[in-house]
């Protein structure tokens, strides 16, 4: 079958206990703009049980076309069930492109697909663009550790199938009029394809506030000395109601977690206000969070690189421009509940 039978863009919008993810909301947002340059459509493909009030939810943000597959063994996901439906899905629309996010259920799911339609997957996408005159999608991901960006085309096979980073991309302003084409999906051989049963689903609870979620961040690099002194970051992050984050070379020290890594090969980030401790600015930090809307800088560095990208910097010793940052942000605040 030639490339031009396969028209559309398709979007896995993953769901959790009838949550849509950010990042589901993200890539239809970024498909609009990818189908207008092809004069074609953007389709959600939305799995689960009892899932009825997502499909208007997802064409308020875009979707032109809803698939919806309800059955209660897609209530919790399991990778067997849910490769079997959109492997079918894939096979009957035929759509030129399926895009989900990297996420634990995408990067789980992704690769099964693409092999049982015998296609290509990029994973981990930073970028998605159309190529101008052959309409392919070029998709752009961090190789060799994130020292390089990789741009990389299916040509020859179709559905072009990518996964993309959460917080890379951003999602439409919500159209409450909009009304999208709704279609019921369903596999009369769905229970032959159970091989495992979820016998109880077990939340993990974080103290901390997910990066990606926080409207303040204050990140913490090499220049910070140690990891003792991240707590100058929590004390700041507290006062600014945000929370802490951090470059690689911290987390590759040991002095923060790995989930609260900013850059290529950690977390994109977007928040409000990003303050920049003890960061040179590597590319690779830049790339997950020069979208901030706002960036302070702090660094002993003059010529850091961090500067070129910040809003506002301070040059000097982090350890005693944190202490008297964080008092007057104290002092502020203050004023402001009493006056």
């Amino acid at each position: 079958m030639s490339n031009e039978a396969y028209k559309g863009i398709f979007v896995f919008a993953q769901q959790v206990e009838g949550k849509l993810s950010n990042v589901a909301l993200e890539l239809i947002g970024k498909s609009k703009a990818l189908a207008k340059d092809l004069n074609t459509e953007v389709t959600a493909v939305v799995l689960g049980d009892k899932i009825g009030h997502l499909p208007q939810q997802l064409g308020r943000y875009g979707a032109d076309r809803v698939v919806i597959a309800e059955d209660p063994i897609l209530e919790t996901y399991t990778t067997e069930p849910y490769a079997h439906v959109i492997t079918e899905i894939v096979k009957k629309y035929q759509p030129e492109s399926v895009l989900s996010g990297a996420t634990a259920i995408g990067r789980d799911l992704a690769p099964r697909i693409s092999a049982r339609v015998h296609t290509g997957l990029t994973a981990d996408c930073t970028s998605l663009e159309i190529e101008e005159g052959t309409g392919n999608l070029l998709m752009t991901r961090p190789a060799f550790g994130g020292n390089i960006m990789a741009t990389i085309a299916c040509a020859d096979h179709r559905p072009q199938m990518a996964t993309v980073r959460p917080g890379v991309m951003q999602r439409l302003t919500p159209n409450e009029s909009a009304k999208p084409v709704i279609e019921t999906f369903s596999v009369s051989d769905l229970a032959e394809h159970v091989n495992v049963e979820v016998i109880e689903v077990i939340k993990k609870v974080s103290e901390k506030m997910d990066i990606q979620e926080a409207s303040v961040l204050v990140s913490g690099g090499r220049g910070m000395g140690c990891p003792e002194n991240f707590k100058m970051l929590e004390e700041l992050a507290e006062v600014l109601g945000g929370t802490v984050s951090s470059s690689r070379t911290a987390v590759d020290a040991g002095w923060v977690e790995k989930d609260r890594q900013v850059g290529q090969t950690g977390k994109t980030v977007r928040p409000n206000l990003y303050i920049a401790c003890g960061i040179s600015g590597a590319i690779q930090h830049l790339a997950g969070m020069e979208e901030s809307d706002v960036i302070i800088a702090i660094n002993k560095d003059p010529s850091a690189p961090i500067f070129e990208v910040a809003d506002y910097g301070v040059v000097g010793d982090v350890m005693k421009i944190l202490p008297m940052f964080t008092e007057q942000v104290r002092k502020a605040k203050e004023e402001k509940s009493n006056a």
